[in-house]
């Protein structure tokens, strides 16, 4: 009785999880007038349109046979909508707005895969399937995080849409700024431990973040905050994006042929920089994170004297201590929630750094959850142990191409519920749209 009352529990929760995560999608969809839905913001990516579609297709793709035993209604949709795109040959889509299907059409979709979702999971019982790769809690909480994720790489790509083709929605607050100087934390040598245990049932992670391993890691020093878009106008100002040696071949390849001299996020105005938001232009935000790709992160490191931090060299500074266990977050074990820091869609742009001091790890280093992702030197790949989920198994396993970088930590646009410890986030080196900072080390 005891376990069928917890199962309900669980399965209530993770429905609520779901409907909450799609309201949140709904929104945002909500923010581009409808004339602009098939627009495509990002070159590498869908138009949007897709999106809308894929998100359904995606839950309905995963869940109707594995877990509900039912029969399509719409084949070609199924599959017209099953997969996004991350080209990484250069080679870009063509496809043009009339290749489509209609709106109305693709809303209709959604509508009907949600009623048939919704009827047929309230009536199953997680315990019903004896094999765990398939139990519907795991599947449904690759559900929920796969929308959630999109929620974030859905903002990004609306943030390069004009600011013409928006609703205004505005969500700023109020902060209690802290003054702040670039300094850099000692870290001493001690143990990392990356990934989730198999052990940990009680806790959902990706195939990526399995095996669960501890890694030595020597001393260093870490920047106590994020590059700020000051320090990093100090690095264009001293021609930094036109000096060879500060890049690799294949960064300045990219910097030359695409005519990268500045963030994404900056454009030249008058003699100086502003900077696009969500909803509008404004001066630079010097105090803000900047926001680069992994070739740029590592080209500025490179003019500092410095280097991006190893994906081992994150995790120490941001969850070790100087003895004793290593700590849930960098403030501890307490949830994270919208007096820690910038996340789980509090606002749509970053805050100054240094703002919630309260968040520090144990050895002083802030803001390491929220305001921006942070590069590594990282290429990504399979931890030890390392199994690809059958039902997905190109989730990770595609892009350990060794041309894609882990990064760490979380944007003002990450759920909360992928800011633990052991979730890895990864993009090519040449990709300037995603909500990514860094920081530098020192060996």
């Amino acid at each position: 009785m005891l376990a069928a009352q917890a199962g309900i529990r669980v399965q209530n929760d993770l429905l609520t999880r779901l409907d909450q995560a799609r309201a949140q999608t709904d929104q945002l969809f909500d923010i581009v007038k409808p004339e602009f839905l098939y627009e495509r913001p990002i070159p590498e990516r869908h138009r949007i349109l897709f999106y809308i579609g894929h998100l359904e297709a995606f839950e309905w793709n995963l869940l109707r046979e594995r877990v509900l035993g039912i029969t399509s209604f719409h084949p070609e949709f199924d599959q017209l909508f099953a997969f996004g795109i991350d080209p990484v040959d250069g080679g870009l889509p063509s496809d043009q707005p009339a290749d489509w299907p209609p709106l109305g059409q693709v809303r209709n979709y959604v509508r009907q895969v949600r009623h048939v979702l919704d009827t047929s999971l309230a009536s199953i019982e997680l315990s019903q399937d004896s094999e765990p790769e398939f139990s519907p809690s795991l599947l449904l909480n690759v559900a929920i995080e796969h929308r959630l994720m999109h929620a974030e790489t859905l903002a990004y790509m609306f943030h390069q849409l004009p600011l013409s083709t928006k609703f205004k929605n505005t969500k700023a607050r109020e902060l209690v700024t802290h003054a702040f100087a670039p300094r850099m934390a000692e870290i001493p040598a001690g143990p990392a431990t990356l990934g989730l245990a198999r052990c940990q049932t009680n806790i959902f992670g990706w195939d990526n973040e399995y095996e669960s391993h501890t890694v030595a890691v020597p001393a260093f020093a870490i920047d106590k905050y994020p590059v700020t878009n000051g320090e990093y106008l100090q690095f264009i100002n001293a021609g930094g994006y036109g000096n060879r040696a500060l890049w690799s071949q294949a960064d300045w390849d990219w910097k030359m042929e695409q005519q990268i001299s500045h963030p994404v996020f900056w454009s030249a105005y008058d003699g100086g920089w502003r900077y696009r938001t969500m909803f509008e232009e404004v001066p630079l935000p010097l105090d803000w994170p900047v926001y680069v790709s992994h070739a740029e992160a590592s080209a500025y490191a490179r003019w500092a004297g410095k280097t991006l931090p190893t994906e081992a060299q994150w995790h120490r500074a941001a969850y070790g201590t100087a003895e004793g266990p290593e700590r849930e977050y960098p403030w501890g074990t307490e949830k994270p929630d919208h007096r820690l820091g910038n996340f789980n869609f509090e606002q749509w742009d970053p805050t100054p750094v240094g703002a919630f001091p309260q968040a520090e790890s144990a050895f002083g280093v802030a803001d390491l959850i929220g305001n921006g992702w942070e590069w590594t030197s990282s290429v990504f790949q399979p931890f030890p142990g390392f199994q690809a989920f059958s039902f997905y198994p190109g989730y990770s396993a595609n892009f350990f191409d060794g041309q894609h970088f882990v990064m760490k930590g979380g944007s003002a646009r990450t759920a909360a519920c992928m800011l633990r410890r052991s979730f890895r986030n990864w993009f090519q080196p040449h990709y300037q749209y995603v909500y990514a900072g860094f920081r530098c080390v020192s060996n």
